[in-house]
């Protein structure tokens, strides 16, 4: 008998389900794997053809069926414009279900709702913020790893469709789930808490991230802080006491409330700092054991705090909270730091953060840079910000002023959103800055130019953007090989 991540009935009831195909489909229905993507479905897949803006999954439903699919959600609409269609296709496929549903996208997530409840045991921790949350999930899933079997979203699936698809990766094996939750709209936390329903749950900041989406910060706190709606009384919020929304976060929760971050007595927290090393990372004392964090920047350290909290509260000893944070490896494409030889023959430090940029990590890394000692000159390439509203010209204003305020060498302002901070660097006086208005391929040709003018040897080199500028792609211009 094959095994399904749900069974026919399970599913059915999950999303409200009409089940299309024979007596033999029912007998057969199975699915081992989840996927919204056509071209990522293999044997035994349940497909999700997702309807957005610009594309309709269900298109790609022969592709899917051709490289093996055996469950598909069909919308209602889709299915009741063509009944036959696919009445035709479960017959002509003994092994291939199509369940009908209203919203294929709400069925993603109602059916992983179900599945989650498959394991009552599992301890469940949910991580969302404005940045840092990628960064401080890795940070806790090296602790947690240090006691438990740890099942955790991979890179950043943290979205509406992400979370629910991380979440079909648990195993009865696994004795801990650590999940990332992302938004770009409102209520989008909400969807996802629904289906994970944590114990445990972190918020790293309240920021500016989507702040042209949801108006103010506050409306994305009342957002983030949906992550604790489903915290039982014996369950813990962990709150960064340093934001200026701490109490407001707070509110209404259940559980306990644990407060992290620097500004926490040593007597609570058990955490003392010692020492910012630059590009070395952090040193501080935990239950007055020496830790060396090897990712760079206070803000890493305060990601850290969060860690160290949750290790504590699910019973890890110093040592093992130690182990895994010094085990810790950046994050691919965030603050990635490497020494690395230019074309110019300048051997120089490069800082690699591309994969996301909002106003607070901007400001964070422009912090770190100007503190960072023994260096010669600072270059500086920062690209959009995306997704500020009518709050874009002020925030690229912002970061540029404050990237000037350091006296970098060279302020390179790549994209149509930076032209505001070009101006404003340009008008208060700054002459080292320059400015490209497009992201294309000639556009990162012409960064990589200015940089190899202006690189000598021990250099720090900063490139950040939105991922959707993709800024990395100035390093193969720059280097060779880094090493």
């Amino acid at each position: 008998m094959k095994i399904s991540l749900l069974n026919l009935n399970e599913i059915l009831s999950a999303v409200d389900g009409k089940f299309v195909g024979n007596e033999k489909n029912k007998a057969e229905f199975a699915f081992s794997s989840v996927t919204t993507d056509s071209r990522n479905v293999k044997k035994e897949s349940l497909f999700v053809p997702l309807i957005g803006q610009n594309q309709d999954g269900h298109k790609y439903i022969p592709s899917a069926i051709e490289k093996g699919a055996s469950v598909i959600f069909v919308a209602e609409n889709e299915y009741n414009s063509e009944p036959e269609k696919y009445d035709s296709l479960a017959e002509k496929n003994p092994f291939l279900s199509f369940i009908v549903v209203k919203n294929t996208l709400k069925a993603l997530q109602d059916s992983a709702a179900a599945y989650v409840e498959k394991f009552p045991s599992l301890i469940k921790v949910g991580i969302t913020g404005s940045s840092g949350k990628t960064t401080t999930k890795e940070m806790v899933v090296s602790v947690l790893k240090q006691k438990f079997n740890v099942v955790y979203t991979q890179g950043n699936f943290n979205s509406e469709t992400g979370l629910p698809l991380s979440v079909f990766n648990i195993r009865a094996e696994h004795e801990v789930g650590v999940f990332e939750m992302g938004m770009n709209r409102k209520d989008e936390i909400g969807e996802i808490a629904a289906v994970l329903k944590p114990k445990y749950a972190l918020i790293t900041n309240i920021g500016a991230a989507h702040i042209g989406i949801l108006g103010s910060r506050k409306n994305i706190a009342i957002e983030k802080r949906k992550i604790f709606k489903y915290i039982p009384q014996d369950g813990v919020a962990f709150i960064p006491a340093e934001d200026d929304f701490a109490e407001f976060l707070g509110e209404n929760v259940r559980g306990s409330i644990i407060y992290y971050g620097n500004s926490v007595p040593e007597k609570k927290s058990g955490a003392k700092y010692i020492e910012d090393l630059g590009l070395g990372g952090t040193e501080f004392l935990l239950d007055g054991i020496k830790v060396h964090l090897k990712n760079p920047g206070i803000y890493n350290y305060r990601n850290a705090l969060g860690a160290c909290a949750v290790g504590k509260v699910l019973g890890l000893s110093t040592e093992q909270i130690k182990n895994g944070l010094e085990n810790v490896d950046s994050v691919n494409g965030r603050m990635e730091t490497t020494k690395i030889s230019l074309k110019n023959g300048a051997n120089v430090t490069l800082i690699k953060d591309c994969y996301n940029a909002n106003p607070d990590s901007m400001l964070s890394v422009l912090d770190f840079c100007s503190s960072l000692k023994n260096v010669n000159e600072r270059i500086y390439v920062l690209g959009d910000m995306l997704e500020l509203g009518e709050k874009s010209v002020s925030e690229h204003e912002k970061v540029a002023l404050k990237a000037a305020d350091s006296n970098p060498k060279l302020l390179l302002l790549i994209g149509k959103e930076m032209k505001s901070g070009f101006d404003a660097v340009e008008k208060n006086g700054f002459k080292n800055a320059r400015y490209i208005k497009q992201h294309d391929e000639n556009a990162v040709e012409q960064a990589g130019k200015e940089i190899l003018l202006a690189a000598k040897n021990d250099d720090v080199v900063l490139i950040k953007a939105s991922r959707g500028i993709a800024l990395e792609r100035i390093v193969s211009v720059i280097s060779g090989e880094e090493k």
